[in-house]
Order: C-alpha cells, then sequence, then structure tokens
C-alpha cells in the first residue's frame, strides 16, 4: 500500500534508516515538551505540538526540501514528560532552538506503539552484539496512527546515541 493521505506523514522508507549509524554534529531541532503519565501521551498534544513545530519552521522555510528527510524524536526525561525534537535545517526564531551531536545507531521495527519495551531490548540486545552501549535512546515514529493504518505499517525508528 502506499499512502495516499498527501497532507500527513510522507512515505517511509525503513532501509534508509535500519541499522545504519548516524553522526551528527550540531544537528539543528526545535524542541517542545508534553506532560504524559507513566509515559503515555496525551495523544491530542503530539499532533497540536508537531503542527505547531511544523508551521514554526515552514514559516522561515527551516523544513527539509524532502519531507522525508524530516525526524520528529521523542525521548522521555521522566514517566510524566516526553520531549519533542523536531529537525530543522536553521535557527527557528519563535522556537526553542536546540542542537544534537553524537554517533547514533538506528534500527527500524514495525509494531504498535507499546511495544517500545520490546523494541529497546532487542536494540540493546542488538548493541551489544556490536560492542556498543546506549546512553540515551531517541524514538521516531514514521507514521500517525491513522496513516499506519492505512500503510499497513507502523514503523518506529530507534536512535542510540552510542
Amino acid at each position: 500500500m502506499t499512502n495516499t493521505n498527501k497532507e500527513c506523514c510522507p512515505v517511509f522508507d525503513p532501509s534508509k534508516w535500519d541499522e545504519k549509524t548516524h553522526t551528527w554534529n550540531n544537528k539543528k531541532f526545535i524542541k517542545e515538551t508534553i506532560p504524559t503519565l507513566f509515559h503515555i501521551p496525551f495523544p491530542p498534544m503530539i499532533g497540536k505540538k508537531i503542527t505547531k513545530m511544523w508551521k514554526a519552521a515552514d514559516e522561515v522555510k527551516m523544513v527539509e526540501v524532502n519531507k522525508q528527510d524530516v525526524l520528529v524524536l521523542f525521548t522521555d526525561p521522566s514517566p510524566f514528560k516526553s520531549e519533542l525534537f523536531f529537525s530543522v535545517t536553521g535557527d527557528v526564531p519563535s522556537a526553542n532552538n536546540v542542537a544534537i551531536s553524537g554517533t547514533f545507531m538506528a534500527k527500524v521495527f514495525d509494531g504498535p506503539y507499546n511495544s517500545i519495551p520490546k523494541f529497546l531490548k532487542v536494540m540493546d540486545e542488538y548493541l551489544s552484539g556490536k560492542g556498543k552501549k546506549s546512553k540515551k535512546y531517541y524514538v521516531h515514529y514514521a507514521y500517525c496512527p491513522k496513516c499506519a493504518k492505512e500503510v499497513g505499517h507502523n514503523y518506529t525508528v530507534l536512535f542510540a546515541k552510542v
């Protein structure tokens, strides 16, 4: 299946990310936070925050030209807060601009959102086999729930800072 909803999530190519290593040197992102309840976000807030971030970046032409290259990364510093990072090509004046640096090993998974703990265990085993250990995880969800249902895949990319 292909994603026919052109207004929503871009088509995702797992081969671009699966078992790849990425070195980021001050990769630019804008950052937002959302409340969670034991790591479970309130779904309407995610869409609102991502839309806000997209609009802020788009207004100053700082969104990747190829929409498939846009990353929205999630990390949970606590059970009650998630941080969202939206990749941009430059500073966005109306946003919280941050830069992320380091070496990241990525692996793609396909399954429901609640499988993240299982995916993390598999990722830890994968890293261990490479002689690595994660210092921090970032999660990229390739599709929103509506698009995941439409394309028949619910891809998640785990980025492990090693």
